[in-house]
C-alpha cells in the first residue's frame, strides 16, 4: 500500500516541580529514627528521576524507560512510607486544568496515564509496512490498553477528566480497535485466508461503530478532538466494507453466489460512505489542530476509502456478470443475510506482565531507599530465615548421619586394614607396605636431628667435667678453711696466752654447713647422674640401631620370619596362582567401590557447599516488601522460595542412594575374599604382624628412654651450672674470710712477739719520792687475782702476766707508765664511752716493770693523788669502777686467780654466739654469702658489780699529749683532757729506764 492507517496516540499529562527530600526527610527521622542525613543521595536521586520523568523526556523509548523507572520506584517508596503527603500538581490531558493533590495514589495514577500515552505515541510511529513494525505496534498498543485498565481498576474518584471511568474506558476502545486494525493489516499483508481476514475485519468494524456511538456523547463536553469523532466514523464504515468484501470472496468460493453478490453490494455502498466522509475529511484536516494525529491522517483515510470503494465495484460488476450469465442465482435481501462472525485478537498487556520482564527490573534498577527495612518485613525474613535454617540443618544431619554409617559399616568390616594384607598375600612377599613403618621413622628423623647437634655421649661427658669441677671446688674451700684453722691454732700453741686471736670453729661454723649441704647435694647429683647412665646404657644399642642404616634390615627380618623362603599362601602348587589371581580381581573390585564411595562422599560435600551458599546468599526481603500489603500470601512466598533448593535436597538423597548400594557390594566382596584368603596365609600375616609391632614397640621404649635421658642430662647440666654460680660467692667469701684472718693473724703474731721480747728485759728498781703511801703487804700476785676480770664496753688484748723473776723492793714500791706501751696493732675500735655520774671514770692499769721500751722520758703525772682503799683483800675501795683487765679471766695459765662473785663474759666468745653472728648470710640464692668484720665480735664492756677491787699498783705520768677518743686491740688507753688518770697514779713520778739501773 502506498499509505498506512492513522492511528490516534492520547495526549501527555503535564506537571510542576515537587519536593520529594522534605517529606522524605521527615519520614525517616519520625517513622525510622534514623538520621535523615544518611539518606540524602537517596532523596536526590529520587528527585531527579521524577524530572527526568515526566518533564524532560519526549515520547520515545528513553521515555518510556525514565517513565518506568520512576514508577517502579513510586511502588517501592509507598511501601516504605504509605502516609507520605506531597503536593503533586498535575495538568488535564484534555482540558489542560491544572490539580493538585497531596494523595501518592494520584502521582502513580498521572505516571501511569503518562505510559499508557507513550506507548500509543510508540505504536503510532512504527512503520506497518514492516513485519517488526507492526509486531511493535501491536504490542505497544495492547501494552497501552493494559495501563489504561489498570488505572480504572485501581483508581476510583478520579480528581480529573482524563483519569474518569468513562474516559478511560473509551481510551482503551480506541486503542483496542487500532490494535486489531494493525493485527488485520497484517492478515492482509501475509495473504492469510479470507475467513480470518473477515473475521478480524468484522471485529475491527464492530468496534469502530460502536465507538463511533460513544465518542458522540462527549461531542458536548469538548473533552475529545472532533478529528477523532471523524477518524473512528471513517474507520467504522471502511472496515464495514472490508468485512462483506472478504465474507463474499469466502460466499463465492463456497458456490453462494447471490449471497456473494449481495455482500459485494453492501461493500460498496459502506466504501461509497467512508470515501465521501474520507473526502471532506482530507480538505478539511489540519496538522496543527490535531496533534494527536499524524500530519497525513486526512490523505491516508482518503486513499484508503477510494482504493476499498474501487475495489468492491470492481467485484461487484464481475459478480454480477457471473451472474446473470452462468449462475442466475437468487438475491437474498440483505437484512437476512447471515451475520459476520467476529474475533478478538487484541487483548490487553497487564502492567504486572510489563513490570515482570526482565528489561524492565534492569531499567528500574536497584531500590533507591535499600537500607530502609521495615520493621515488619524484618520479622517476615527473620521467619523465612528459620525455615532456611531448618531445611540446612536437616540436610546436614543427613549427609553426617549418612557418612558415619559408612565409615562404621567400613570399620566394622575391616576392610581399610584388611586389604593391605590381602595385597601382600597376592603379590607373595611379606612386606605390603614401606617396610620401616612411619612411627618408626618419625622416631629415628627426631633422634637423628637431636644427635646432630650434640650427641649423648658429649652431653655426658659435659656433666662428668662439670661435676669435677664442683667437687674440686668444693674440696678447695675445705682445704682453705682447714688450713686456716691449722694456722691459727698453730699460732695459738706457739705463743700461748699471747696469741688472742678467736679460734676459726665458730666463726666458719656457717661456712662448713654451707659447704656440708653443698656436698650433700652433689652427692645426691651423682647418684641421679649415675641413673641416667645407666638408663642411657640400657638404651643406647637400640638408639644407635634406630639411627642406623640397618633398621631396615631389621624390620625385614622380623617380617620375614625365620624361614624367608617360606610363602604367605599355604595353598597347594597347582592351585597358588589361580588363587592368587582369584584375591587380586576380588582386591581390585573392593579398591574400585572404596573410590566410588570416596567419589559420593565428595559430591555430598561439594552438594551441601553448594546448597549453604545457595541458601546464605537467598534474600527475600524485597518480595516480602511487595507483598507487605497482603500478609497472607507469605507462606505461600516461602513455600515457593524454598522450592529453589528442592534440586540439591534431590541431589544429597541420591548420594544416599548410591553409597547404601555401593557399601552392599562391598560386604558382599569382603566376605568372599576373606573366605578365599584366610587360610594359612592369614596366621603367617597375623605372625609377621606381631613381630613387627614388637619391634616398632622396643624403638618405641628406646625413643621414650632416649628423650628422658636427654631430659635428665639437660637437668643435670643445668644444675652443676647453678651450683657453680651459688660456689662463687662462698668461695669469695671464704677467701675473704681467711685474708682478714690472716692480716689479723700476723698483726697478733708480731704483738705477741713484741710482747714476748719486752718481757725478757730486765728493769732498775727506783725509789719513789715522798709522800707515798704504804703499800699492802700483798704480793703480785695476790693483787693480780683480786682484780675485776672482765671488761664488756671496750674490749681490749689481756696483758700478759710479768716472768716469773723475782722483783725488789724499789719495784714493788712503784710502777712507772710509758705512752707507747704496749706495742700497736692495726686493728681499731670505737671510743669508749666518756664515764657518767654513776660509775668513776675508767682507771687504765700501770704497766708491768720491766716491760717499758728504754729511752722514753719520764713525766709527772698532773693529777692529784687519790687516797689508798681497803679491800677485802686488804684494800679499802673507794667505789665500784670498771675493770680493764677483765679479759684476763679467760687466757690460760691464770685461771688460779679469784673471780669475783659476779656474772662475767669471756674474752673469747663462745663458738656461734656474737663472734659467729658477725658472719650473716647475704646471699638469697640459696647459700650464704658470709662477711667477716673484726669489730663485730668484741663483747660490750659491763660494769663490775661485785665487792671492791683493790687499786691498781702506783700510777705513771704521761710526758707525751693524750691520743685521740680511740683504743687499739693490745694498746693500752692513754689519758687526754677528758679520762683523768686514777688518783693514786699522780703520786709516783715515771723516772725513765735510768730508775732501774740506779
Amino acid at each position: 500500500m502506498a499509505s498506512q492507517s492513522p492511528l490516534i496516540s492520547i495526549p501527555r499529562k503535564g506537571t510542576d516541580e515537587v519536593d520529594w527530600t522534605s517529606p522524605i526527610r521527615s519520614a525517616i527521622s519520625q517513622s525510622y529514627g534514623e538520621d535523615p542525613d544518611n539518606y540524602a543521595t537517596e532523596c536526590a536521586s529520587l528527585q531527579r528521576c521524577r524530572q527526568d520523568a515526566v518533564k524532560g523526556a519526549g515520547s520515545d523509548m528513553t521515555a518510556r524507560d525514565l517513565l518506568y523507572k520512576y514508577f517502579g520506584q513510586l511502588e517501592l517508596l509507598e511501601l516504605r512510607f504509605p502516609e507520605i503527603r506531597v503536593n503533586f500538581p498535575w495538568r488535564d490531558a484534555f482540558t489542560n486544568k491544572l490539580i493538585v493533590q497531596t494523595s501518592l495514589a494520584y502521582e502513580k495514577a498521572s505516571v501511569i496515564f503518562q505510559i499508557a500515552a507513550t506507548h500509543s505515541a510508540i505504536a503510532c510511529s512504527q512503520s506497518r509496512s514492516d513485519p517488526e513494525g507492526q509486531k511493535r505496534a501491536f504490542y505497544y498498543l495492547r501494552c497501552c490498553a493494559g495501563m489504561l485498565t489498570y488505572i480504572n481498576e485501581n483508581f476510583l474518584h478520579a480528581p480529573s477528566t482524563d483519569l474518569s471511568r468513562e474516559v478511560i474506558k473509551l481510551l482503551v476502545g480506541v486503542i483496542l480497535a487500532q490494535a486489531t486494525e494493525v493485527f488485520w493489516e497484517k492478515c492482509r499483508d501475509e495473504k492469510k485466508g479470507s475467513a480470518l481476514v473477515y473475521k478480524v475485519a468484522s471485529q475491527a468494524a464492530s468496534m469502530y461503530t460502536s465507538l463511533s456511538e460513544e465518542v458522540k456523547e462527549f461531542m458536548g463536553k469538548g473533552i475529545f478532538d472532533r478529528n477523532w469523532v471523524t477518524v473512528i466514523q471513517i474507520k467504522a464504515k471502511y472496515f464495514v466494507s472490508v468485512s462483506q468484501f472478504h465474507r463474499a470472496l469466502a460466499d463465492n468460493t463456497a458456490t453462494k453466489y447471490g449471497e456473494a453478490l449481495v455482500r459485494f453490494q453492501l461493500a460498496e455502498a459502506a466504501a461509497k460512505e467512508a470515501h465521501r466522509t474520507a473526502s471532506s475529511f482530507n480538505t478539511m484536516f489540519l496538522p496543527q489542530m490535531s496533534p494527536s494525529l499524524p500530519a497525513d491522517s486526512g490523505q491516508s483515510l482518503f486513499e484508503l476509502a477510494k482504493s476499498q470503494l474501487a475495489l468492491s465495484t470492481e467485484r461487484k460488476a464481475e459478480a454480477q456478470r457471473d451472474n446473470d450469465l452462468i449462475y442466475n442465482a437468487v438475491l437474498p435481501a440483505a437484512e437476512t443475510l447471515p451475520a459476520i462472525d467476529k474475533t478478538v485478537v487484541a487483548t490487553v498487556i497487564p502492567i504486572q506482565e510489563v513490570y515482570g520482564t526482565p528489561e524492565v527490573q534492569k531499567v528500574i534498577g536497584l531500590d533507591l531507599f535499600l537500607r530502609l527495612i521495615p520493621l515488619s518485613v524484618h520479622e517476615s525474613a527473620s521467619v523465612y530465615s528459620e525455615e532456611k535454617a531448618k531445611l540446612v540443618r536437616s540436610e546436614v544431619e543427613k549427609a553426617e548421619g549418612t557418612a558415619g554409617e559408612a565409615r562404621s559399616a567400613l570399620d566394622a568390616l575391616g576392610v581399610k586394614a584388611g586389604l593391605t594384607r590381602f595385597r601382600a598375600m597376592v603379590d607373595g612377599n611379606v612386606a605390603g607396605e614401606d617396610e620401616i613403618p612411619l612411627d618408626v621413622r618419625r622416631y629415628r628423623d627426631d633422634i637423628t636431628v637431636i644427635e646432630q647437634r650434640e650427641g649423648v655421649d658429649s652431653l655426658l661427658k659435659r656433666l662428668g667435667e662439670s661435676k669435677e669441677s664442683a667437687k674440686v671446688e668444693l674440696d678447695s674451700i675445705g682445704r682453705d678453711l682447714d688450713a686456716e684453722s691449722q694456722d691459727c691454732e698453730a699460732m695459738r700453741v706457739k705463743y700461748g696466752h699471747l696469741y688472742t686471736q678467736v679460734p676459726s670453729s665458730g666463726l666458719t661454723k656457717d661456712f662448713r654447713a654451707n659447704l656440708k649441704s653443698r656436698l650433700q647435694t652433689l652427692d645426691a647429683a651423682g647418684a641421679s647422674d649415675d641413673q641416667v647412665q645407666t638408663l642411657w646404657d640400657s638404651v643406647k644399642g637400640d638408639v644407635r640401631l634406630l639411627i642406623s642404616d640397618d633398621v631396615e634390615n631389621i624390620f625385614k627380618e622380623s617380617a620375614q620370619g625365620h624361614d624367608r623362603r617360606e610363602s604367605l599362601l599355604d595353598l597347594d602348587t597347582d592351585k597358588d596362582d589361580a588363587e592368587k589371581a582369584k584375591i587380586g580381581r576380588l582386591v581390585e573390585e573392593i579398591d574400585e567401590r572404596l573410590g566410588r564411595l570416596n567419589k559420593i562422599e565428595r559430591e555430598r560435600d561439594q552438594t551441601l557447599k553448594d546448597l549453604k551458599e545457595k541458601i546464605q546468599s537467598d534474600d527475600v526481603s524485597h518480595l516480602l516488601l511487595l507483598s507487605r500489603r497482603n500478609p497472607s500470601v507469605e507462606p505461600t512466598i516461602f513455600a515457593a522460595e524454598l522450592e529453589k533448593f528442592r534440586p540439591y535436597q534431590q541431589r544429597l538423597g541420591q548420594t544416599v542412594h548410591h553409597q547404601q548400594a555401593t557399601i552392599q557390594e562391598i560386604t558382599q566382596l569382603w566376605r568372599t575374599l576373606r573366605d578365599l584368603g584366610g587360610r594359612g596365609g592369614a596366621r603367617k600375616w597375623d605372625e609377621r604382624e606381631r613381630r613387627k609391632k614388637e619391634t616398632v614397640r622396643r624403638f618405641m621404649l628406646a625413643s621414650e628412654k632416649y628423650m628422658e635421658v636427654r631430659d635428665g642430662l639437660a637437668k643435670g647440666l643445668q644444675f652443676y651450672s647453678e651450683l657453680s654460680v651459688l660456689l662463687s660467692p662462698l668461695r669469695r667469701d671464704v677467701k675473704d674470710f681467711i685474708s682478714t684472718r690472716k692480716s689479723e693473724r700476723d698483726s697478733l703474731v708480731a704483738q705477741a712477739e713484741t710482747q714476748q721480747r719486752l718481757g725478757g728485759l730486765g728493769g732498775t728498781p727506783y725509789v719513789s719520792p715522798p709522800p707515798k703511801p704504804p703499800l699492802t703487804p700483798a704480793s703480785l700476785d695476790q693483787v693480780f687475782s683480786s682484780l675485776g676480770l672482765k671488761n664488756t664496753s671496750v674490749s681490749l688484748s689481756p696483758v700478759p702476766p710479768p716472768p716469773p723473776a723475782p722483783w725488789t723492793p724499789a719495784q714493788k714500791a712503784a710502777y712507772t707508765g710509758h705512752p707507747s706501751y704496749p706495742p700497736t696493732v692495726t686493728r681499731s675500735y670505737p671510743s669508749p664511752s666518756p664515764p657518767t655520774s654513776q660509775s668513776p671514770p675508767f682507771i687504765p692499769p700501770p704497766p708491768v716493770a720491766g716491760q717499758l721500751p728504754h729511752g722514753q722520758p719520764p713525766t709527772r703525772s698532773p693529777y692529784p693523788p687519790a687516797p689508798p682503799v681497803q679491800s677485802t683483800y686488804g684494800v679499802t675501795p673507794s667505789q665500784p669502777h670498771r675493770d680493764p683487765y677483765a679479759a684476763l679471766a679467760s687466757l690460760p695459765g691464770v685461771s688460779s686467780f679469784p673471780l669475783p662473785p659476779t656474772q662475767r663474759q669471756a674474752s673469747y666468745p663462745l663458738a656461734g654466739q656474737q663472734q659467729s653472728q658477725a658472719y650473716s648470710s647475704l646471699s638469697s640464692s640459696g647459700h650464704p654469702m658470709f662477711t667477716y668484720s673484726a669489730t663485730s665480735a668484741l663483747p660490750t664492756r659491763q660494769g663490775s658489780t661485785g665487792p671492791a677491787l683493790p687499786p691498781p699498783p702506783p700510777p705513771v705520768s704521761y710526758s707525751q699529749p693524750p691520743p685521740p677518743q680511740g683504743y687499739s686491740v693490745g694498746v693500752r688507753p692513754t689519758f687526754g683532757a677528758g679520762v683523768p688518770p686514777p688518783p693514786s697514779q699522780q703520786q709516783q713520778p715515771y723516772g725513765g729506764y735510768g730508775q732501774y739501773g740506779r
